[in-house]
């Protein structure tokens, strides 16, 4: 599918066949496909992948409140807690990235899952806040060596029509480990306490890390590259110089603020007046993560029917109206809020993480990595500033950041689509 923004793409180029090959198109194309051989058992494994990495990595989320009660701490400073994950993962993203183009997308990942499942089995025993702190973000920078390198793999191993439907089974498993993370840590805590509540999600973490590694399929187009520095440099630099890449990396940074924001505050606001809910319950409040499994997994769909750039108004603005509806003091409306901004943010993430790595032809895991490293920087930043802004301004607070960050959306699209005409006309000048 051509670059909707404006930048000239090559789509769909495989490195072990040349483009310019003249033999090229009778090379048969041995990309898995839906329905194709391995597609199913490579869709289930990154699948759980996507589980595993999104439990650990969100899995104190939910448990704010209590967190916050037990050592004494206003929600601005328990929030560390997320915040420390997704700023490890951010930070080291691009390093693991690096790793997978020499070792290997399978090898990567594994050994990813490996340490960071490892570590969640220790979080439990933190000894105090700062403790708990550290450890989350040597988790986050272990997990770093999942998102980048899954989408490298899909670019690579899949045809370019199945890629966004591909990726989106991946993002949809990010919800599916978002939801049921935050489900069994709610009501677990509420019985047993937080602690015994990350336990069972490090114990969760375990099986699905043996479970991914068996179903793998073997890459079959990986090509190994360079681990020198200077190679990295001039790769992240070509990324950096692509103006649709960049505002690619904005969009996911802006819509993951806006979910940072809402889902690391929502516990404080549902906990307290006039909504008063028990832990297990505000837990629960986290099913609507299905509804992003099936707007991740529709994105290819959406996309086909409006385009990328369409597909990306329709999720700011069904973001955008749920923020604005969880303003009420009536719980109904609060939890259509929260499935619309749910439905929205999975969405948007589907369709920008998608073209990224069909617009990067090469260094695709750098391209991705620089994609994860802004979207998880957006969490970071969603998860403390919502935090100060609750604390400031109560639930409103919360919400006009994440209104600014929609807009922030809307405003590079409008962008890209100006880009796009000018392209185009300079296009029609030069043929002519």
């Amino acid at each position: 599918m051509p670059a909707s923004t404006g930048a000239p793409t090559l789509m769909g180029a495989d490195p072990a066949v040349p483009a310019t090959s003249p033999d090229a198109s009778d090379v048969p194309d041995t990309r898995m496909t839906p329905g194709g051989p391995g597609y199913r058992r490579m869709s289930l494994a990154l699948f759980l992948a996507g589980v595993a990495t999104f439990a650990l990595l969100y899995s104190t989320q939910a448990l704010l409140p209590l967190i916050s009660g037990e050592f004494q701490v206003a929600a601005s400073e328990a929030s560390w807690t997320v915040a420390a994950a997704t700023g490890g993962l951010a930070l080291f993203v691009l390093p693991m990235s690096a790793l997978s183009e020499r070792f290997g997308r399978r090898t990567v990942m594994t050994a990813s899952l490996a340490v960071a499942v490892s570590v969640g089995l220790l979080v439990p025993f933190a000894p105090s806040l700062p403790a708990l702190v550290v450890l989350r973000a040597v988790q986050g920078a272990a997990l770093a060596g999942l998102p980048a390198s899954a989408t490298a793999y899909l670019a690579e191993e899949v045809r370019p029509r199945a890629l966004v439907t591909a990726i989106g089974l991946f993002v949809a498993g990010n919800s599916v480990g978002g939801m049921s993370g935050r489900v069994i840590t709610g009501w677990v805590a509420q019985e047993w306490g937080w602690r015994i509540a990350v336990g069972v999600i490090g114990v969760l973490a375990v099986a699905c890390a043996v479970a991914f590694r068996l179903l793998l399929p073997t890459p079959r187009h990986f090509r190994p590259g360079s681990l020198r520095p200077g190679v990295l440099v001039r790769t992240v630099r070509g990324h950096l110089a692509n103006p649709l890449l960049r505002r690619l990396f904005a969009i996911g940074a802006l819509f993951m603020t806006v979910f940072g924001g809402v889902y690391t505050v929502i516990g404080y606001r549902l906990t307290a007046a006039p909504f008063g809910l028990p832990q297990g319950i505000v837990g629960s409040i986290f099913l609507v993560y299905l509804v992003g499994t099936v707007s991740a997994s529709a994105a290819g769909r959406l996309v086909g029917r409006l385009g990328r750039r369409g597909a990306l108004y329709l999720a700011g603005g069904t973001t955008a109206s749920g923020l604005l509806l969880s303003l009420a003091d009536s719980l109904p409306p609060v939890l259509l809020g929260l499935v619309l901004i749910t439905a929205g943010f999975f969405a948007g993430h589907a369709v920008a993480s998608s073209a990224v790595g069909k617009t990067a032809t090469s260094g695709r895991a750098q391209a991705s990595a620089l994609y994860q490293s802004a979207y998880y920087v957006g969490s970071s930043v969603g998860s403390t500033v919502g935090a100060m802004a609750f604390h400031a301004g109560g639930w409103a607070g919360t919400v006009t950041v994440g209104v600014l960050a929609v807009l922030g959306v809307v405003t590079i699209t409008v962008l890209g689509t100006r880009a796009a005409r000018v392209a185009a006309r300079r296009e029609l000048v030069t043929a002519a």
